[in-house]
């Protein structure tokens, strides 16, 4: 008897415990599919949103093959990958027409709507001997896309590959009510890392490849803080502003370097047109074959005007008393015949275009109504014999640099290394912009350097 109450007692403890091991795996099997369903989910609205963004940027109001990629595209970085060799997820769209739109609080649908249903394969583990292997998991998502709507782009990066933008070292940028757009069809095309960070309406790449979870790291962020940045990627139009004219001067009356006058350091002289140092062309045009400002602790105060420097360096060292220059509002510099400029780390600068806001306040001196507004201007060549200039632009400054007024350097990479004290305010258009100091680039919309498709596609159900 008291053996067989014993082996009662062993079976009622093996059936607890197979009964305990299945609800276990009931538990662990269905909290899987909840979170897969979750993530699907995730991978739908995504998906929606994305695909309604391109229908309205396409202003066909039907689905094509841009929406069917970003929808993809947009599934695949939230985990469920449409390209996947065993199992592949797949993203089917529906828009108005093509199936039943319903919203509460909505008694009529949309002009643009569209929907994305994703659907998985997924595994099953313990409960394989009640369900199948595989249970397909279907989500859908609905987004409506709110009609064409667009930010201005205030940096327009024209690499056609490559890493277009690149962020690192607490740089950050600030765009104000407008966008960045990177022209690169690479997949990281964008790179911001090292507690960088991009604040803008949008931050767009041509790339449709453009990973920015493989991109954004290390610190690295875009929004946050109150900003909200809508990122697009595989832009069907490049941005490609066109360039002023080029300034008229007499190449025959460029001179030489004033600092080449001025003996062994700690000179104070003026530059630029009506200064004496060189030759005053149309008014308030001046050629320099190449400028030095601040060298030896020289104090150098510019005039108002236009500075072009021709074939040499535009040099601004560390200056004297912490000031690389004096005067410098109102200003606009163009580099040609194989130019470039340099502004060195440390170098404390003051340089505002044309109409610009003064630091401290005020307006500086208007130039004319083409060049207003512009900093640095590097030849943008117009085909022919002028192939334009490559030279990469360097600023790098100090803690005490302002700089108010566009960069345009349509063929040549453009560097900004500043100190975390300096003020940059400028729009841009280079191949490339590398940020890898502490400094702050602010951009307004204060000229359209394209547009690029910041539709706020909302979801709906």
């Amino acid at each position: 008897m008291n053996k067989e109450s014993g082996q009662s007692t062993i079976i009622a403890a093996l059936s607890l415990s197979l009964v305990t091991i299945g609800f276990l795996a009931f538990a662990i099997d269905v909290g899987y599919m909840f979170h897969e369903k979750r993530m699907a989910q995730a991978a739908a609205d995504a998906a929606a949103l994305a695909a309604a963004e391109e229908v309205t940027y396409d202003g066909s109001g039907t689905i094509g093959a841009d929406a069917q990629n970003a929808a993809n595209a947009a599934a695949t970085q939230n985990g469920f990958n449409t390209s996947a060799g065993t199992n592949p997820a797949t993203v089917t769209l529906t828009s108005q027409g093509s199936g039943n739109y319903s919203n509460a609080g909505s008694t009529a649908a949309p002009s643009t709507w569209i929907q994305a249903q994703v659907s998985e394969p997924i595994p099953t583990f313990f409960l394989r001997g009640l369900l199948p292997g595989k249970t397909t998991l279907t989500v859908s998502a609905t987004a409506v896309a709110s009609g064409g709507q667009s930010s201005p782009t205030c940096v327009c990066l024209e690499g056609a590959s490559g890493q277009d933008l690149n962020m690192s070292n607490n740089g950050k940028l600030d765009a104000v009510n407008c966008g960045v757009t990177a022209d690169s069809s690479s997949s990281n095309a964008i790179g911001i890392v090292g507690s960088a960070n991009v604040c803008a309406s949008s931050l767009a790449a041509v790339a449709s490849s453009w990973d920015n979870s493989g991109n954004i790291n290390n610190g690295g962020s875009i929004g946050g803080n109150g900003c909200t940045v809508k990122v697009i990627q595989g832009l069907t139009s490049a941005c490609k502003p066109p360039m002023p004219a080029a300034p008229t001067y007499n190449s025959a009356q460029c001179t030489n370097d004033p600092l080449g006058s001025y003996g062994n350091g700690g000179s104070s002289y003026t530059v630029g047109p009506g200064s004496g140092n060189g030759t005053t062309q149309s008014g308030n045009t001046i050629c320099y074959k190449a400028l030095t400002v601040g060298a030896n602790g020289d104090a150098v105060t510019l005039n108002s005007g236009i500075y072009v420097i021709s074939g040499g360096e535009l040099h601004f060292e560390s200056g004297a008393n912490n000031k690389s220059n004096l005067g410098g509002n109102g200003v606009m510099f163009f580099l040609t015949n194989g130019a470039s400029i340099v502004i060195d780390n440390g170098a404390n600068v003051n340089l505002v275009a044309g109409g610009n806001s003064q630091n401290g306040g005020g307006t500086a001196t208007s130039i004319s109504s083409t060049y207003n507004g512009i900093l640095v201007f590097e030849d943008p060549g117009n085909g022919g014999a002028d192939a334009g200039d490559t030279q990469a632009v360097s600023v790098q400054g100090g803690s005490n640099t302002y700089l108010n007024g566009a960069i345009y350097a349509p063929l040549a990479a453009l560097t900004l290394g500043n100190g975390s004290g300096s003020n940059v305010n400028s729009n841009i258009v280079a191949q490339s912009l590398t940020m890898n100091g502490g400094g702050t680039l602010n951009v307004t919309a204060s000229a359209n350097l394209g547009t690029a498709n910041s539709s706020v596609a909302k979801l709906s159900q």
